[in-house]
């Protein structure tokens, strides 16, 4: 188990959060596998319908992350206090709450999927598929919420390796049973949804047996009782990321909308194939968040700002080198992207090449202001990380998504994106500046001396 208490260098800070960085970048991995099966065996037509209808599913499933991400916090502080025992009645508070929220949102889901398709604009085939997949995949819900939790809290418990096992072993199942319900049995978008459905149960049962038995971690469930106002602070504290869920989700309703009426069906293909991409290179700094979260939550718990100006200054330099690195590489691999994704249809192929290279222009910028929340939510501070989440999509992004095209055209979505990110990099500038000393994380002012004459 990891001592938090200790002073982070680079190399021991990149230990630290590295299996955070590699199970945000697996669970990708096995998403974007998820779309190959079904763009290459399926067809187009099935790979938009699960594009159309997956904003929705996303949407439903943000629970775990928002108690994992909120709790978490609660948690690591607790624990920087030497409170062990609250924060393991906290913690099993937390699971308890997060699975069966799932289960009322698996119900709710269940009854939805088809009129929230058919009310984007979904028709045909495509409502039908889309409908189908939702309803199928939103089955293993609850323990995709327990997923979800899991990847924050083994941080928090000091095993941010195991975490990182049980998304392996959840993703090679999914790979798994999608070559061979989708490859070989040919069940389309089905076989796709029950591939997801038996990796999410396997995802969030393994890390349940873990806890509840004897272990080496800092965490273990036990008996709790049922505290609304820890509820509360938990949801609050994570509103930031179910906002940015949330929002991401909503974001991607209105592009498929807009796509839709400007590009028709490969448009929607396009950006989906750009989606599923662009979650690689978002995994490494949402990795790099949930890995570096616990640590500054703990050292605010410690009263160590030292320690806290430290992670601050390492989080900005790994976002910004990051960045750069990742606009790189993904316009050096914009053409094998699209071979991979939509190689069968040259017009697609065309699409899909030109809204990435736009969009990925995002990649240099979105770090910001994803640390930026993530360090106000690890603070404690859930209503600035969730006015960060808030205006960086609800507002500016849906705001680029409708008068960029106005002027560009079909380009002015593509560029949506990144419009959004440099507008937000700037607003998490100025509250992290602003707000800062009241933490601890920014260097006391120098204070000027005065004389008299």
């Amino acid at each position: 188990m990891t001592d938090m208490s200790q002073h982070f260098g680079w190399g021991k800070l990149i230990r630290f959060v590295l299996p955070s960085i590699a199970t945000m970048i697996f669970t990708s991995i096995y998403g974007i596998v998820d779309g190959l099966f079904i763009s290459n065996f399926a067809g187009k037509t099935s790979f938009a319908a699960v594009n159309f209808i997956m904003p929705m599913v996303m949407i439903l499933s943000t629970s775990g992350f928002m108690v994992g991400s909120g709790g978490s916090a609660i948690v690591g502080k607790t624990r920087g206090e030497g409170d062990d025992a609250k924060a393991n009645r906290q913690f099993s508070l937390f699971v308890i709450f997060a699975f069966a929220l799932g289960v009322v949102l698996m119900i709710i889901g269940m009854f939805i999927a088809y009129p929230v398709a058919q009310a984007m604009g979904a028709t045909g085939d495509m409502l039908d598929e889309a409908a189908l997949y939702g309803r199928i995949v939103l089955i293993s819900l609850p323990f995709f919420a327990l997923q979800y939790i899991f990847q924050s809290f083994f941080v928090t418990a000091g095993k941010p390796r195991l975490g990182f096992v049980v998304t392996v072993i959840a993703g090679v199942m999914n790979m798994f049973l999608d070559f061979l319900f989708v490859g070989v049995f040919g069940w389309g978008v089905v076989g796709a949804a029950v591939a997801t459905n038996i990796s999410e149960i396997l995802g969030g049962a393994i890390p349940i047996i873990y806890f509840l038995r004897p272990n080496s971690s800092a965490l273990r469930l036990c008996k709790t009782h049922l505290n609304w106002g820890e509820i509360g602070h938990a949801c609050i504290n994570g509103s930031s990321e179910l906002m940015t869920n949330i929002a991401v989700s909503v974001v991607s309703i209105l592009y498929n909308i807009q796509l839709l009426i400007l590009a028709g069906e490969n448009g929607v293909s396009a950006f989906g194939v750009c989606m599923y991409v662009s979650m690689i290179f978002s995994a490494i700094f949402m990795g790099y968040c949930m890995g570096s979260a616990p640590l500054m939550s703990f050292q605010y718990g410690a009263r160590n700002t030292h320690e806290m100006q430290n992670l601050l200054k390492k989080g900005v330099l790994f976002v910004a080198i990051g960045g750069i690195a990742m606009f790189a590489a993904s316009q050096a691999s914009a053409t094998l992207v699209a071979d991979a994704f939509a190689g069968y249809d040259e017009g697609l192929h065309e699409m899909t090449e030109h809204a990435f290279r736009l969009q990925s222009i995002a990649f240099a910028l979105m770090g910001y202001s994803m640390y930026a929340s993530s360090l106000f939510t690890a603070l404690g501070n859930g209503l600035v990380s969730a006015f960060i989440s808030f205006i960086r999509t609800l507002v500016f992004e849906i705001a680029a998504i409708y008068l960029l095209p106005l002027v560009l055209g079909v380009d002015g979505l593509w560029l949506a994106w990144p419009t959004s990110e440099l507008l937000a990099m700037g607003v998490s500038a100025v509250l992290v500046l602003s707000l800062g000393n009241n933490y601890g994380i920014l260097p006391p002012k120098k204070q000027t001396m005065q004389y008299s004459s």
